[in-house]
């Protein structure tokens, strides 16, 4: 009870401040609170918002999905061989180095404005973490319950499903809470600068109408629902992880 009320005192303060900047600034750029909560509204009630939001949110999840399959997979080869994961690691290192709009113009040429470009560089962004820590997870794996499995002849559908994956899944649980948030983020940036549809191409839509409070208003849904979805997220993993630890 009391970290609720911490949590909405600190939501008042920080509105509080939020008010004092748009009386002390200009209002035209930082609208108050009271503009931007009836703008959301207005978008809301409209129907076009959530329209947008599933459409960004999709294009997050198929990315992250991807990045998790693809990534945990590649993962654990790397992390069983040490020399593929020398071979591979500068790349890997690579891709993690680029920033997000050095792939832009490739993006570009190669498929246009679309969602194809929001999801692979989604995806691009999130491969490298959870590749790297699915390989921590091998390289911490229980090796004397490894060996003790191997001398009790122990079948290895179970030394896979029991010892590796689930040795494995704390790693998985947390690529997922590490890669919600800026699976969510990426997709916004990249549908703002060549997306088709979705939040990122609202928001772009209002910022060259002008529309300070229309800018203010989306994002503002942006994060809401990006915490939202990230908190469900977070809540199902850690069902599934009770679940796993008593089967």
């Amino acid at each position: 009870m009391k970290s609720l009320f911490r949590a909405l005192l600190g939501i008042v303060l920080l509105v509080a401040a939020w008010q004092l900047l748009a009386i002390l600034l200009n209002r035209s750029i930082i609208p108050t609170p009271a503009t931007t909560f009836r703008q959301m509204g207005e978008l809301i009630s409209s129907g076009e918002i959530i329209v947008a939001a599933g459409q960004t949110a999709w294009k997050a999840f198929l990315a992250l999905l991807l990045a998790m399959l693809i990534g945990i997979s590649l993962g654990l080869c790397l992390g069983l061989s040490g020399t593929l994961y020398d071979m591979f690691r500068p790349l890997l290192m690579i891709i993690q180095a680029v920033p997000v709009i050095a792939w832009l113009s490739l993006v570009i040429f190669a498929w246009g404005i679309g969602w194809r470009g929001p999801v692979f560089l989604t995806f691009l962004s999130l491969l490298p973490i959870s590749i790297f820590t699915t390989i921590s997870g091998v390289h911490n794996l229980d090796k004397d319950l490894l060996e003790m499995a191997g001398l009790y002849r122990v079948p290895r559908r179970k030394v896979f499903s029991k010892i590796y994956l689930g040795s494995l899944l704390p790693f998985a649980i947390a690529i997922l809470d590490v890669s919600i948030g800026q699976a969510w983020k990426t997709s916004l940036v990249v549908e703002y600068l060549c997306g088709g549809s979705g939040l990122g191409v609202k928001i772009l839509m209002a910022r060259m109408n002008i529309d300070f409070s229309g800018v203010w208003a989306l994002t503002l849904i942006a994060v809401i629902l990006g915490l939202a979805t990230e908190r469900l997220i977070k809540e199902g993993l850690k069902g599934i992880f009770r679940s796993w630890v008593t089967i």
